[in-house]
């Protein structure tokens, strides 16, 4: 297996970032809600799928977003919030790719959107990859299989030289059935003991 994969494709937040928005928002509300209902919620959202695919500019989305989900910020103090919950590195995540970074090509695919891209810009997240491309930028999120196709497209290289590792279930089972190898992960320790295990670190 080692001598076939050439790529390491990470999803971001969850994985390599701390990204701490469920809580945040909770904050927000007006009403608390449930976790398991903030985060239906969150992902049912249409204006924050469609910010997140791209079909939104940051200054449509944030005003609808906030009527959403009665949020009583001005849209200037919402976007410092939306972007602060982009906290930086999970510990250990960029020693982890150092040493990756001479056995393999190393790439990001996330759902994210044109504010959290830019704040993971300011962080010198996006310098750590190859290739970084945020769902806003594809026009389409995972687990959408042509989020993958679009990937596998821009690094050139066959699907199953693509080891690819997200904490979402949905999201390794779709890479899989497009032909990449996949691993859920929910951080760098747990990349870590997927790659030791396959005899790839």
């Amino acid at each position: 297996m080692a001598e076939r994969v050439s790529v390491l494709l990470f999803d971001l937040g969850g994985v390599l970032i701390d990204f701490s928005g469920h809580e945040e928002l909770q904050a927000l509300l007006p009403t608390r809600l449930e976790v398991d209902a903030l985060t239906a919620a969150w992902h049912a959202c249409p204006h924050s799928l469609a910010y997140g695919a791209g079909a939104l500019a940051t200054d449509e989305f944030i005003p609808r977003f906030r009527r959403d989900w009665g949020i009583e910020l001005d849209d200037e103090a919402f976007l410092d919030a939306w972007q602060s919950w982009v906290r930086g590195w999970l510990p250990g995540a960029r020693e982890l790719l150092d040493e990756l970074r001479p056995r393999y090509r190393l790439a990001a695919l996330s759902n994210s959107n044109a504010a959290h891209w830019e704040r993971l810009a300011e962080l010198g997240v996006l310098d750590a990859f190859e290739l970084a491309l945020g769902s806003q930028q594809l026009g389409v999120r995972k687990p959408d299989a042509e989020a993958f196709a679009l990937t596998v497209v821009r690094l050139g290289v066959p699907a199953d030289e693509v080891l690819f590792f997200d904490d979402s279930r949905a999201n390794v089972d779709a890479a899989q059935a497009l032909g990449l190898r996949a691993a859920q992960a929910d951080g760098p320790e747990a990349i870590r003991r997927h790659l030791v295990a396959a005899g790839l670190l």
